[in-house]
């Protein structure tokens, strides 16, 4: 494997690898067939059945380094549960480093969710996603990829690797951005982020509008997220310019009145999104 020598002002030099020949992850060579996931067919369950998951330790890393992260934006709204009998503060602060699951990750967004508003959410998470880049990493990351064809490609590349603990497998794809015709689409067959929350506000809120403003804002290249919530598959597009939240088809997406303990049946559309 080859690799990729990057370095930030004050921190030590990182190797990260280059994403591997495009064959390697496609479904017919078998890489994102078995990546991960333990269904006998090794592809995604169907919708409306929960995929199984065989982690290793690469991904339980990843988990428990965004579980611990979150955890301390999680711990009013745990202790305002817990002294009105909904729960034990504690039960998280005692977990080890690998003790963390995706199960636990889940639970500690749901309960940062508590509490907040839309726009709080996504602070919270903006604030994590900062606090895992060493000083000075969005100015670097601006110099180093600047909006270009190349720079949304690379990035779609290793988004396959790298984001497979959260959202479960992926491949790049060919889109269609400001009338060029580029491989900088990721597909993301089913969000495992979605399937295992079964949360539309979870989603909206702490996963696609958060990483869009970050990647647009703060790293400066244009990124889309474009869920759907019919299968849970989710189409992200670097290089695109995102709508506005007013103009996002997400935004005005009803609860998973079935999957979701959240949820409120009554409404047309997510209460997590109208607040």
């Amino acid at each position: 494997m080859e690799l990729l020598m990057i370095s930030f002002p004050n921190a030590r030099v990182v190797p990260l690898p280059l994403p591997l020949p495009r064959r390697r992850w496609s479904c017919r060579h078998g890489i994102i067939r078995n990546g991960g996931i333990a269904e006998p067919s090794g592809v995604p369950a169907p919708m409306g059945q929960k995929t199984q998951y065989k982690d290793g330790i690469f991904e339980k890393a990843f988990m428990s380094l965004f579980a611990r992260k979150m955890e301390r934006f999680a711990t009013a709204a745990a202790a305002a549960a817990a002294n009105s009998g909904g729960g034990d503060t504690n039960s998280n602060s005692k977990r080890g480093f690998f003790d963390w699951d995706y199960d636990s990750f889940v639970d500690v967004s749901k309960r940062v969710m508590l509490g907040r508003n839309r726009t709080q959410q996504q602070q919270v998470v903006r604030e994590v996603l900062l606090s895992m880049l060493p000083p000075g990493a969005p100015a670097q990351f601006r110099k180093l990829f600047p909006p270009t064809k190349w720079a949304a490609e690379f990035n779609a590349a290793l988004t396959v690797p790298f984001f497979h603990w959260l959202v479960g497998p992926s491949e790049v794809v060919e889109v269609e951005v400001n009338g060029i015709k580029q491989r900088s689409g990721v597909h993301i067959k089913k969000c495992r982020y979605l399937e295992n929350s079964g949360c539309v506000g979870m989603c909206v809120n702490m996963c696609k509008f958060p990483t869009q403003d970050f990647f647009t804002n703060e790293f400066g290249l244009p990124l889309t997220m474009n869920p759907n919530f019919e299968d849970m598959s989710c189409e992200m597009i670097y290089g695109q310019v995102p709508p506005p939240f007013e103009e996002d088809p997400a935004s005005n997406q009803p609860c998973y009145s079935e999957l979701c303990s959240l949820a409120n049946p009554s409404s047309s559309v997510c209460p997590k999104l109208q607040t």
